[in-house]
């Protein structure tokens, strides 16, 4: 049976049907994302083995760039090959894509969403309840001993200790693992050299925008293929870098427009660093002048943050497939992994720090993992009602610590 998970294929039809469907409906952030495709695909639709999502976890999470996609890009490639990693990552992507940007224009024409405010205080503790369930069910899945439990103690105590999530813990962890199950220590083990070549890029977009906009379309392109190749982690952790590029250096956001941009895309469904959709939208709308301005500023800083993920999986997928039985690479996997798990333990901390602060948003938070745990509520029902609560709320109580750092 697992042999037979581990080669089927899957119609590039049903997985953009799956990832339109994930994208437009999975709330909670980057695990509760993972989490959800680790449910559907492993328990409902067996299209992959807990073997094969945990080494796509792991991988993904060493790998610089947002988990959630990178994880739904790997899926398709196991499952539906080069194309269908194209289809089923852009797929992901493009319901939130839409709505974001309508949200932009709105932003935008109305000069403000002050509703914004309000749902971020009544979700965002719903968030970290999401985060704590699915890395429940993502410890289940992948921890098995004593030195991953010792690896992800470790990278948590990191994680709170340095405020983010270091790339340097999961090689480290990775190495760790390596050491301690591969086979350098157990009997020299052949291990082939493979070349991996990408036929081609179907992006091009920046030609077809207006002249007048192009330099600063160029300008955006390259900070968020910068920001994309070089966070590591959940989608959040991209935001200190995104602060301090976009509001210190480049001044082109206010702290009041970036922390609404943040809010977006922590609020909207599928993958949370569509936020840089959000933030181009601003950018390009603002500077060029219009509304049509504000689209391609979205559409290229969606394509910057996203694109890296996209080749680096397109490059690593080959070899994790073709060597996954190598007990160096699974070494490797399973420290990772144990790292992925700290982490995330660990962002939790941190995000707490935003998200609650005060009675209700604790209750919130505590209320929404009871539902999570005892009911299964599913992740659009709990993040509706929170919004409901928190439009209802906030007005009331005049929390003056939401969106203060």
């Amino acid at each position: 049976m697992e042999a037979e998970s581990a080669t089927r294929r899957v119609s590039i039809r049903d997985l953009v049907r799956y990832f339109l469907r994930l994208g437009l409906l999975g709330f909670g952030g980057p695990v509760a994302l993972v989490g959800q495709m680790e449910r559907e695909l492993v328990g409902e639709k067996k299209w992959l083995t807990k073997e094969e999502m945990r080494e796509g976890i792991a991988v993904c999470q060493s790998l610089p760039g947002p988990l959630a996609i990178q994880v739904g890009i790997w899926v398709s490639y196991i499952r539906g090959g080069f194309w269908g990693a194209w289809a089923g990552g852009w797929s992901f992507i493009l319901p939130n894509f839409i709505i974001v940007c309508a949200l932009g224009a709105l932003y935008v024409y109305y000069g403000g969403l002050s509703p914004v405010k309000a749902i971020f205080y009544g979700v965002s503790p719903a968030v970290i309840a999401l985060i704590l369930h699915s890395c429940y069910r993502l410890t289940k899945l992948g921890m098995k001993d004593w030195l991953e439990w010792a690896l992800a103690a470790a990278a948590f105590v990191i994680t709170v200790a340095v405020q983010a999530e270091v790339a340097l813990v999961f090689i480290g962890c990775g190495v760790v693992g390596l050491l301690y199950y591969g086979s350098l220590f157990r009997g020299r083990a052949s291990a082939p050299t493979t070349r991996v070549f990408l036929f081609g890029v179907p992006l091009a977009v920046a030609g077809a925008a207006p002249s007048s906009v192009v330099t600063l379309l160029g300008q955006l392109l390259a900070f968020f293929l910068k920001a994309g190749s070089l966070t590591f982690g959940s989608g959040l952790v991209i935001v200190p870098f995104l602060e301090k590029g976009l509001v210190q250096q480049m001044r082109w956001l206010n702290e009041r427009d970036f922390l609404v941009a943040v809010a977006i895309g922590m609020i909207s469904p599928g993958p949370v660093v569509i936020t840089a959709t959000f933030v181009g939208y601003l950018v390009a709308a603002r500077l060029g002048g219009s509304l049509l301005d504000g689209f391609w500023g979205s559409l290229v800083s969606t394509i910057g943050i996203f694109l890296p993920s996209f080749l680096l999986i397109l490059i690593v997928a080959p070899i994790l497939v073709r060597y996954r039985a190598n007990p160096n690479i699974q070494g490797f996997i399973k420290g990772a992994y144990a790292a992925a798990i700290g982490t995330i333990l660990g962002a939790c901390v941190l995000l707490g720090k935003i998200a609650i602060g005060d009675w209700l948003t604790a209750l919130v938070a505590a209320g929404s993992l009871i539902v999570l745990f005892r009911w299964k509520v599913s992740n659009p029902l709990l993040v509706a009602a929170t919004a409901i609560i928190g439009l209802i709320a906030f007005p009331l109580l005049k929390p003056e610590w939401v969106f203060v750092k």
